[in-house]
């Protein structure tokens, strides 16, 4: 099994295909949804003209991150879905092109929930008491060893996992949100 089939990306051409804010939201709305979907419906996604969004899907399946789906009927339009549930970026570090491929993929990611984040600020005072209240923003300091890190990460991810979006459309309860989690462990220098 490839190592792109199972969601890790780690050579530098394929982070740098994905390195575009567009691309980013496309594969993201599709491996988070599990949709399949027109180049004309992911263009009101990212807000681009459907033919620059066919061309940022075709550039996309050309790198494996995106596939074509079986049509919905007659065969006439093409629709697209995530190759993969989730992806994970990880350059060789050996490889000078890959660490800096993904340095400027992951400064796209941070700027993006950096964005996502400084608009939550500034609605949540317009947003209802119960979504208010639960929603948080914290930081911790831990004194850890990397295998200790590496228990909790998995533990987040496992706390997280029976509330993936993917696995839950159309039976989530009602008035269920999609909501985005970032998390970030890393040692302080």
């Amino acid at each position: 099994m490839s190592e792109l089939s199972q969601g890790r990306v780690s050579d530098a051409r394929t982070m740098r295909a994905l390195a575009h804010p567009a691309r980013i939201e496309i594969v993201e709305h599709l491996s988070s949804t599990g949709a399949a979907v027109t180049a004309t419906e992911c263009a009101e996604l990212v807000g681009l003209s459907p033919s620059a969004t066919s061309y940022h899907l075709r550039e996309l399946a050309k790198y494996g991150l995106v596939e074509q789906a079986p049509s919905r009927g007659d065969g006439r339009e093409r629709l697209w879905r995530s190759a993969n549930a989730s992806l994970w970026i990880e350059s060789d570090v050996e490889q000078p092109e890959a660490v800096a491929a993904e340095r400027a993929l992951i400064d796209l990611y941070l700027t993006r929930d950096q964005n996502r984040l400084r608009d939550w600020v500034g609605r949540q005072a317009h947003e209802p008491q119960e979504w208010r209240e639960s929603a948080a923003m914290m930081g911790q300091h831990l004194l850890v060893t990397a295998e200790e890190l590496a228990a909790i990460s998995q533990q987040v991810r496992a706390l997280m996992e029976p509330y993936r979006m993917r696995e839950r459309r159309g039976t989530a309860p009602e008035g269920s949100r999609e909501v985005v989690v970032q998390y970030a462990a890393f040692p302080k220098v």
